[in-house]
């Protein structure tokens, strides 16, 4: 076993942190970095003796309904023409992108994001993985990673069987919770033979992989029901199931602010959960990845951890990491040659800066070499649970010992409670230390002290 649920450790430990899907996090990102900013990083992406393939990621922010846990970047509308003008400014942004590019460079990785992707109808989904193929050198022979996020409740059969014949070959579907009370309580009523019917389709199109979202600590919640929904999933065996925490951050999220925080299940229930869920799925044969993450020992998650290339990104694990990643539409991130730029996160400031000719960057940040090297490690930990030192320095030219004199002393504290190992050349993560890795990653974060106080809270607890 992989991982180890230790009570006592996880209770001392449980602080909130990042959870690391870029480093430096988004909350260091700054005004200062403009559109120069971003020109000058992907005109350099450019000049490489070996060019990077690239990922994009489209986000569509729509949704026709609103979950109340939601903490995602989205619009409620039931008007469904919004899509209409979103993707001519969409347009409008791909053709201010595929410039700054070398069209010889190949697009490994694709992702759409929400809100719900699925919001677009089917000639609009077409039409946008046709400009999208088009502007760029997308690959036309299956092999690459393709994905799409899935509300069951919005598509049909014919919109799976779409998909898959656009180039999607990937897909991930919400489900959260089976427990109809707990749905109510979320305002997210799926029932399971709408799921299963998603699924059915998704493999009789040959999907290369499935995965499926479960939250725990949800209101009305119990240790035997969640039991039971993820029994019902291990049963329907995904190839990935993602198991998230909820964060209950209603000062941040205006959605949860119509949970009714009596009704969340108590700390240790909600542990409880966890713990039974970490057992049950490793029972069940899934390989603990990381950060919430579970996948069959053959999903390209777990041979790619296996094998020590394994990348986190802002859509999570993957296993291309040698991407520039170019993010498009409302609030999205992108990462290009050790630089990190956001979109404006509203649609008057997205629509206007496009008017204007601009890409409608807001913030970012060009990591110097002291945050490429933190990144790196962050990446080490967070992804394969140790960490080489001498790769390190050769990397990045420094000693460890000697510039993380500081970092040292406190991961022998953790050495001492036995989450990790420290050795004259490596550091190891021990099971116990596992579920733990924010925490681990977080002694190597120069930023939190900056970014995130009692009064001004940022992150979600790591647990």
């Amino acid at each position: 076993m992989n991982i180890q649920f230790n009570l006592e450790k996880i209770n001392r430990y449980d602080k909130a942190g990042p959870r690391y899907t870029s480093y430096p996090t988004a909350v260091s990102f700054t005004p200062e970095f403009t559109n120069t900013n971003y020109f000058w990083h992907a005109q350099q992406s450019n000049y490489n003796n070996t060019l990077k393939p690239l990922s994009l990621y489209f986000h569509i922010p729509f949704c026709d309904t609103i979950c109340f846990y939601c903490a995602c970047n989205k619009i409620a509308t039931k008007d469904y023409s919004k899509a209409d003008t979103y993707l001519r400014y969409l347009y409008r942004e791909i053709d201010m992108q595929k410039v700054l590019f070398s069209s010889e460079r190949t697009v490994e990785q694709l992702h759409w994001g929400g809100g719900t992707p699925t919001f677009l109808n089917h000639q609009q989904i077409r039409d946008l993985m046709d400009y999208t193929r088009h502007s760029f050198k997308l690959l036309d022979d299956d092999s690459g990673d393709y994905s799409i996020e899935i509300d069951p409740r919005s598509v049909t059969a014919e919109t799976i069987k779409l998909l898959r014949e656009v180039g999607f070959n990937r897909f991930s579907l919400g489900v959260q919770d089976l427990d109809d009370n707990v749905q109510k309580a979320v305002n997210r009523i799926q029932p399971i033979e709408d799921t299963l019917n998603i699924i059915n389709a998704c493999r009789e199109n040959k999907a290369k992989s499935i995965s499926v979202d479960l939250i725990y600590g949800l209101p009305l919640q119990t240790v035997d029901g969640f039991a039971r929904t993820l029994q019902r999933i291990i049963d329907i065996s995904p190839d990935r199931i993602s198991l998230f925490n909820y964060a209950h951050l209603p000062e941040l999220f205006k959605p949860q602010r119509r949970i009714n925080a009596a009704d969340l299940p108590k700390a240790e229930d909600k542990l409880t959960i966890l713990q039974q869920s970490i057992e049950s799925l490793t029972q069940a044969g899934y390989v603990y990845i990381g950060m919430d993450h579970f996948a069959k020992p053959d999903d390209e998650l777990a041979i790619a951890q296996q094998k020590g290339k394994l990348h986190r990104n802002f859509q999570g694990y993957t296993t291309h990491a040698d991407c520039d990643l170019i993010a498009m539409g409302v609030s999205a991130i992108s990462s290009v040659n050790n630089s990190y730029s956001q979109n404006s996160k509203d649609l008057d400031g997205y629509y206007t800066a496009l008017d204007n000719d601009e890409l409608p960057i807001i913030r970012g940040k060009s990591l110097s070499k002291d945050d490429q090297l933190r990144r790196e490690i962050i990446q080490q930990l967070s992804c394969h649970f140790k960490l080489d030192y001498k790769a390190i320095k050769q990397s990045h030219e420094i000693d460890f010992s000697s510039y993380f004199v500081d970092e040292i002393a406190q991961l022998e504290k953790l050495q001492s409670d036995d989450l990790l190992r420290l050795t004259p050349k490596s550091l190891e993560v021990t099971p116990a230390g596992r579920l733990l890795i924010r925490t681990i990653c977080m002694v190597f974060d120069s930023y939190l002290t900056s970014t995130q106080t009692p009064s001004k809270p940022r992150f979600s607890k790591v647990i």
